[in-house]
């Protein structure tokens, strides 16, 4: 699979897809048009993101940091979080958690 490849975005919502779904782990692909968000909600497992194409702003915990492209971000387990395209551009990112979150309760 080529992640920059068939990248899913959607006219209405944020587009995704999943890459890896294995016990110790789950990597996710995350396309937002401009002005698309992934909404509040709190991190399930450990979580790094890796941005592939574009800006991003993260907001953690209420506190905003900015990612572009290349930029590697570890969010903790439980985390308040969202994440919003910034940009004119369309964004895609990798969300990479450690281990899968339905691995997480046990």
């Amino acid at each position: 699979m080529n992640v920059f490849e068939n990248i899913p975005y959607d006219d209405e919502q944020m587009g995704r897809r999943k890459l890896v779904d294995q016990k110790h782990l789950l990597i996710m692909q995350i396309a937002l048009k401009p002005g698309q968000v992934v909404p509040e909600h709190n991190a399930n497992s450990n979580v790094h993101l890796l941005v592939l194409k574009g800006t991003v702003d993260v907001t953690l915990n209420m506190t905003t940091t900015t990612l572009k492209e290349g930029d590697l971000f570890a969010i903790g387990y439980q985390t308040p979080m969202s994440i919003r395209n910034i940009s004119d551009q369309n964004v895609t990112f990798l969300v990479i958690k450690t281990p899968n979150p339905s691995e997480m309760t046990k």
